[in-house]
C-alpha cells in the first residue's frame, strides 16, 4: 500500500488531541480529514451529549459502530471517537484503510484538558469516573494500535512530526 494512498486512523481518550492533530496531519500530508464524532452528530442532527441524554451510552456506541462500519476513507486522516475501540468490527474495518495510531496521553494531562466530563458526550455509564474510563479503555487502545505515540511533554508540531515519521517507518517495515 502506497503511504500516499492510505489513511491514518487516530484513536485515544477524549482530550488526547485526535481532532486537533488530525487536522494538522491532514494539512501536512495533503489528505482529507474526517471526524467520526461529527459524522454521528450530522447523522442524528444532535450533539453527542443530546444522544446520550435521550437514548443512553449504548445507543451512542451503536451509532459510532454504524459510522465506523460505513466508513470508506482510503486516503484520509480519521479521528475516531474515544469509544470507537468498543467495536471490534469497526476497528477491523478501519484497519483496512491504514495504520491505527494510539495517541497515548497520561490520565493527569487528560484531567487537565477535560473539564466537562458530564457534558462532553462521552459514551459511558452515568456512574463511571474518568479514571475508570481510562482504565477500561487504555488496554483496548493498545490492543488495536499499530503505532503508539507517547504524547506527554510534546507540543503539536513535535507530535505531528513523530506521527509522520512513525507511519513512514511502519510502512517501510511492512513493505520489506
Amino acid at each position: 500500500m502506497n503511504p500516499y494512498h492510505q489513511s491514518l486512523i487516530l484513536i485515544g481518550m477524549p482530550g488526547a488531541g485526535k481532532s486537533t492533530l488530525g487536522l494538522l496531519l491532514a494539512k501536512n500530508l495533503a489528505k482529507d480529514f474526517v471526524d467520526t464524532d461529527l459524522l454521528i452528530q450530522l447523522e442524528h442532527r444532535k450533539t453527542l451529549q443530546d444522544i446520550l441524554h435521550e437514548k443512553g451510552y449504548q445507543a451512542l456506541r451503536e451509532a459510532e459502530e454504524r459510522v465506523l462500519l460505513n466508513a470508506q476513507y482510503p486516503s484520509h486522516i480519521i479521528a475516531t471517537g474515544g469509544s470507537a475501540v468498543y467495536s471490534a468490527a469497526g476497528m477491523q474495518h478501519l484497519k483496512q484503510f491504514g495504520p491505527i495510531i494510539f495517541l497515548d496521553v497520561s490520565i493527569e494531562l487528560l484531567k487537565q484538558r477535560i473539564h466537562n466530563i458530564d457534558s462532553r458526550g462521552i459514551a459511558r455509564p452515568n456512574n463511571q469516573t474518568f479514571a475508570e474510563i481510562y482504565a477500561e479503555r487504555r488496554p483496548l487502545y493498545l490492543q488495536y494500535a499499530d503505532i503508539v505515540i507517547d504524547c506527554n511533554g510534546k507540543n503539536q508540531e513535535q507530535l505531528v512530526d513523530e506521527i509522520i515519521y512513525e507511519e513512514a517507518d511502519a510502512f517501510i517495515q511492512y513493505e520489506a
